[in-house]
């Protein structure tokens, strides 16, 4: 009897090792994408059809770029960067080209990306001249020492870097303009749900990698060089092998108070929460604070969230298995 601690010590130790061993891995997806184009008051009944179109078209372009990036054994990287490009590229988000006029009249833009392999991550923050400033965030990750590079020191590095620059003229779209022309002559007043516009992406390639990317034009009407979750590692992007890759778009200030997106991938190493489970307790979080904005994740297997608390959000999905998904309204 002397034994019987030790072999119900044994016994125990080979039920914990059977139980672990019977525990089977989710099955992986080959590859899969998500995208969103920002969150915020998007109703079908403000939405002409033509208008309707115009973004679902821009979605798919985007989704089809990113998939045949991955299809093709391209890293998670390629095709965060290039599906961002599209989106940034666009007049329709606030992002790139679409970007939205501070108080003063100027375009500040931010952008971060992380690769979820090794925990690398990139920003740059109130550039005015970089004409893909995801692009510059890559640089930044890849090609110098630090994680953030702001302003006209940014644009510096992007040029060296061999980047395209422009004049802030590109930037100019007279639908952008006029809103803050509007809120300058008080025709209107900024509305909590006007303070959302961001474009991201999180993909999942061939390797088993994750990355996430996220881009923004900022706020309409913004001063004192503000600064929103974009460009901030933790906040408003957050990539993770072990978890997940998570983009968010919304009213910055309360997704760095709530530091979003890696706090969902915390939930996911710390609770073992699943990727919906983890987004929706997070989601809870914002709507405690009074928080307004949406996010998209996608775990290690390829599976997505795409979740908001607005009425909308421009998001859509494409997997290995031919799946393609586009959606505007919640």
């Amino acid at each position: 009897m002397k034994n019987l601690p030790l072999l119900l010590s044994a016994l125990l130790l080979f039920l914990i090792i059977s139980c672990n061993n019977s525990i089977k891995e989710p099955e992986k997806l080959e590859y899969a994408l998500c995208i969103h184009g920002g969150a915020g008051t998007i109703l079908k009944k403000n939405m002409s059809p033509e208008r309707e179109k115009e973004y679902f078209d821009k979605l798919d372009e985007a989704l089809t770029v990113g998939d045949s990036v991955l299809k093709n054994g391209g890293s998670a990287l390629d095709a965060v960067e290039l599906t961002i490009h599209v989106l940034e590229n666009s007049p329709l988000f606030n992002a790139g080209k679409g970007s939205v006029f501070t108080h003063s009249g100027k375009n500040e833009l931010d952008a971060s990306i992380m690769w979820g392999k090794d925990l690398n991550a990139g920003a740059v923050a109130g550039v005015g001249n970089i004409k893909n400033p995801i692009s510059a965030a890559r640089k930044v990750m890849e090609n110098s020492e630090h994680v953030m590079l702001s302003g006209k020191g940014a644009s510096i590095f992007a040029q060296q870097e061999g980047l395209t620059i422009v004049d802030s003229s590109y930037f100019f779209t007279e639908s952008r303009w006029n809103y803050l022309q509007q809120i300058l002559n008080k025709e209107r007043e900024m509305k909590r749900t006007d303070r959302h516009g961001t474009v991201g992406c999180v993909a999942l390639d061939k390797e088993g990698n994750l990355a996430a990317g996220t881009s923004t034009g900022g706020m309409t009407n913004k001063r004192f060089g503000r600064i929103g979750d974009s460009p901030i590692i933790g906040a408003g992007t957050y990539a993770n092998n072990k978890t997940c890759a998570v983009s968010c778009t919304g009213h910055g200030e309360y997704f760095i108070r709530l530091g979003i997106a890696r706090d969902i991938a915390s939930l996911m190493e710390y609770q073992n929460l699943s990727i919906d489970d983890a987004t929706g307790i997070v989601l809870d979080k914002l709507n405690q604070i009074n928080g307004l904005g949406g996010f998209i994740a996608l775990d290690k297997y390829g599976n997505p969230a795409m979740k908001m608390n607005t009425s909308g959000m421009y998001r859509g999905y494409v997997n290995s298995e031919g799946v393609k998904e586009k959606y505007m309204y919640k």
